[in-house]
C-alpha cells in the first residue's frame, strides 16, 4: 500500500553561534541559515507510491495534523530536545516514528526508548529495505547502515524543502575525515576513510539549488581540502560553472584545516571558485594540548599567518576555539584572547571541552573517572560540560569561557577586529553575492531580512552605534568588503542574543 511521510529537521534547543534565532527576536518571521540535507536527501531515497513532505523546524512550527502515517526525525544532539517533543507528540497520535541522524547513530541506546524505528549509520544502501518494509506496515525496531559509495546518494530534493526561509542552500561531496582529534565524533559517525562524490553529481546538485533561487551555497564536507588533488578537481569545475552564470554567481563556504594555508593553489582555486568563507578549527594556541588531543595538523603552525593568507584571497576565517584541555591553565582564556586579535578574526565560536559520547575523549577520561555526569545530553549546552578539567575546576571554566566572550564580543573589540580584517582583506577573485547572500542587492527576501538585522546593530546601544559608524566609514574606503561587513554584523547580533538568552553576558 502507499504510505505517507512527514520528514523533519528539528530545531536546535538553544541559540548557537551560527544560528538565525534573532530573526524572531528582532520581530522577524524564523528562518534557517542553511537548508537541511538530511531530510531532502531521505526525501530522494522515497520510492514513488510514497507521499512525502519535508519540514524544518527552523522554518516554523511542525504541522502535527499533517496524517502522515510516518514520521522520520533526524538531528545532532544539540536537537535532542525537540527531537524527544516532536517523537512523543506524533507517537500520541498514532504515527509510526523513525529516528535517524548522527545522534541515533552515536548514541542508540538513549534514542531508541523515543522511536518505533531506529535508523544507525549513512541509509543510502538499506533504503530499499526500510521502505519495503514500512510499506507493508511491518518496519524493524533497528536497521544499521552503511558506508556506501557517495555515487549512490540521490539528489536531494530541494523541491519539496521551504527554500524560502533559508539563508543557503547546502551540499555533500565528501563523508570522512583523515585525521583523528580526540574530542571529535565525526570518524566514529562517518569513518576516517574520506569518501567522494563524483564530480559530475556536485556541478548538478548545485545547478538544483541555483535554479530554486539560492545565490549561498555551504558545502558540508567535514574537511573539504584534505585531499588536495581531488579538492583541486572539484574546485576548477565549480570555478568553471560558476563563470557560466549569467543571473548573478553563488558564493561558497565550508570547513577546512588550517594547513591548506600552505598550499598557494588551493587558496587561489578557493577564491575563483567563489569561496568567501571558510570555518576552521585552530582549537587552541596551547600547542601542548594540540598535542594531547592528536589535533596534530595544528602542531608548529603560525596560525596569524595562516589566516592572513586567506584574508589575502579575499576569503574570510571563521574560528572554532576550544578551551579546557588537560594542558590549558587558567592563562589560557587570555592567550586565546590575544590570539585572536592579533589574526584579526571577527567571528569566533568559543565552547569549553566536551566529551561526546563515542569519542576517544569520552572513554579515556570515563576510564579516568573524570566525566561529571552520567550519559553525553550535557554536551548539548554551550555552557555546560561533562568533563572534570585537570587545572582547574568547572566553575573556574565556566567564569574564564564567559570573560573570554565578553572580551571578544565587546563592541570597541569587536569594531577593532572588523576594521583590522577590513584592512587585510584581498580583492575578491569572484563577483558573486557575499558571505549568506548578504549585499544590499539581494534577490531573495529572507536574504534581505537578514541585511535588516544586520544593520540594527547599530540600534542595540550607543556603544554599538560607534562600533557600526567606525566600521561603515572603513568601509566606505574598501566598498568591496561589503558582504563580510554585513556577514560580520548579523552574526554579531546573533552572537549577543546568543549570549543573553544563555545568560552569561557580562
Amino acid at each position: 500500500m502507499a504510505r505517507s511521510l512527514y520528514l523533519v529537521n528539528p530545531d536546535n534547543d538553544y541559540p548557537t553561534y551560527f544560528g538565525s534565532d534573532v530573526f524572531a527576536a528582532a520581530g522577524h518571521a524564523p528562518a534557517v541559515v542553511i537548508g537541511d540535507l538530511a531530510v531532502t536527501t531521505v526525501a530522494a531515497m522515497a520510492p514513488p507510491d510514497f507521499e512525502v513532505q519535508v519540514w524544518d523546524e527552523g522554518a516554523g512550527p511542525v504541522d502535527y495534523d499533517c496524517g502522515a502515517d510516518v514520521v522520520g526525525i533526524t538531528g545532532k544532539i544539540s536537537q535532542w530536545g525537540h527531537m524527544q517533543a516532536i517523537a512523543r507528540e506524533f507517537r500520541e497520535r498514532g504515527a509510526t516514528v523513525m529516528i535517524g541522524g548522527s545522534f541515533a547513530s552515536l548514541c542508540p541506546e538513549i534514542v531508541a526508548p523515543h522511536a518505533d524505528v531506529l535508523v544507525q549509520g549513512e541509509m543510502e544502501e538499506i533504503a530499499p529495505e526500510i521502505f519495503a518494509d514500512l510499506r507493508v506496515d511491518k518496519p524493524k525496531p533497528h536497521y544499521q547502515g552503511t558506508r556506501p559509495d557517495l555515487a549512490l546518494t540521490p539528489a536531494p530534493r530541494w523541491d519539496l524543502y521551504p527554500n524560502q526561509r533559508a539563508f543557503s542552500g547546502c551540499v555533500q561531496t565528501s563523508r570522512g575525515c583523515p585525521f583523528e582529534c580526540e574530542f571529535c565524533d565525526v570518524i566514529q559517525y562517518v569513518g576516517r576513510n574520506q569518501r567522494h562524490k563524483p564530480v559530475e553529481h556536485v556541478i548538478r546538485e548545485i545547478e538544483q539549488l541555483y535554479a530554486l533561487g539560492y545565490r549561498s551555497i555551504f558545502i558540508a564536507d567535514d574537511n573539504f581540502t584534505v585531499y588536495k588533488r581531488r579538492a583541486k578537481e572539484l574546485l576548477r569545475a565549480m570555478r568553471d560553472w560558476n563563470r557560466r552564470q549569467t543571473r548573478g554567481m553563488v558564493s561558497f563556504g565550508t570547513q577546512v584545516s588550517i594547513e591548506s594555508a600552505d598550499d598557494e593553489e588551493t587558496l587561489r582555486l578557493l577564491a575563483e571558485a567563489g569561496f568567501n568563507t571558510v570555518f576552521i578549527g585552530i582549537e587552541t594556541i596551547n600547542e601542548d594540548s594540540l598535542r594531547e588531543s592528536k589535533k596534530r595538523q595544528n602542531l608548529g603552525v603560525d596560525v596569524v599567518e595562516q589566516i592572513g593568507r586567506f584574508y589575502a584571497h579575499g576569503i574570510m576565517v571563521l574560528a572554532g576555539m576550544i578551551v579546557g584541555f588537560d594542558s590549558d591553565g587558567p592563562d589560557i582564556f587570555e592567550r586565546q584572547r590575544d590570539l585572536l586579535e592579533r589574526a584579526a578574526v571577527p567571528i569566533t565560536s568559543i565552547g569549553m571541552l566536551v566529551a561526546p559520547a563515542a569519542t576517544p575523549l569520552y572513554d579515556r577520561l570515563e576510564r579516568d573517572g573524570r566525566l561529571s555526569v552520567d550519559g553525553s545530553e550535557i554536551v548539548a549546552s554551550p555552557w555546560a560540560t561533562n568533563i572534570v578539567p585537570k587545572q582547574m575546576t568547572q566553575e573556574q571554566l565556566l567564569s574564564g569561557m564567559r570573560w573570554l566572550g565578553s572580551q571578544l564580543y565587546d563592541p570597541a573589540a569587536f569594531g577593532d577586529r572588523m576594521l583590522r580584517f577590513i584592512d587585510r582583506l584581498g580583492a575578491q577573485r569572484n563577483r558573486g553575492y557575499s558571505i549568506g547572500g548578504l549585499t544590499h542587492h539581494v534577490p531573495r527576501e529572507v536574504n534581505r531580512t537578514a541585511v535588516k538585522v544586520a544593520l540594527g546593530v547599530a540600534r542595540m546601544g550607543r556603544e554599538e552605534a560607534l562600533m557600526t559608524a567606525r566600521i561603515l566609514t572603513a568601509l566606505a574606503r574598501k566598498p568591496s568588503a561589503a558582504g563580510f561587513v554585513l556577514a560580520g554584523l548579523y552574526r554579531y547580533r546573533q552572537i549577543r542574543h546568543m549570549y543573553d538568552v544563555g545568560e552569561i553576558w557580562e
